[in-house]
């Protein structure tokens, strides 16, 4: 594997966890604490339904969404920094 592709792939992973991890503490703050509610609110891109294409041997779906919350952006911006500095 080569360095760059090395990298970017610990750039997504440090990505992901801080997403995870800020959507986690934001469920944890808004329910834990009345005046932190609006940190569970998740606004959902994507798509409404997924797609479907059957072939009549062969159904498959396609869908994407994505909830996005204050916390998760919070989480995803903590990570770049830490990803930079480390």
């Amino acid at each position: 594997m080569k360095s760059a592709e090395k990298k970017s792939q610990y750039f997504i992973f440090f990505i992901l966890i801080g997403a995870i991890s800020g959507s986690f503490i934001g469920e944890l703050l808004g329910d834990n604490i009345d005046a932190l509610k609006f940190l569970k609110n998740t606004y959902t891109i994507g798509m409404g339904t997924p797609m479907l294409i059957d072939l009549k041997v062969l159904a498959v779906n396609f869908g994407i969404n994505f909830n996005i919350s204050i916390m998760s952006i919070i989480g995803i911006v903590l990570a770049i920094i830490l990803y930079r500095k480390y």
